[in-house]
């Protein structure tokens, strides 16, 4: 058996990306969501970091259910 190791760096490597993309985009959605609560204690307006926490809410749920469809198709 003959391991193609070009291959195998290949998907670890677009894994590692992945996973570190959407955690990235976890965390700022969770930042995001926080700066609500702080705006709101402070009487200013959070429209924009609310907005930006569900984009990046949204692009986690688009990369996930793109990596299940990768895997079904």
């Amino acid at each position: 058996m003959k391991i193609d190791w070009a291959a195998l760096g290949s998907v670890f490597g677009v894994s590692l990306v992945a996973t570190v993309a959407l955690v990235a985009l976890f965390t700022l959605g969770i930042s995001g969501l926080s700066r609500r609560e702080r705006a709101t204690a402070e009487g200013r307006s959070a429209a924009l970091a609310v907005t930006g926490a569900y984009a990046c809410f949204a692009a986690c749920a688009a990369a996930v259910g793109y990596g299940i469809y990768l895997i079904m198709a």
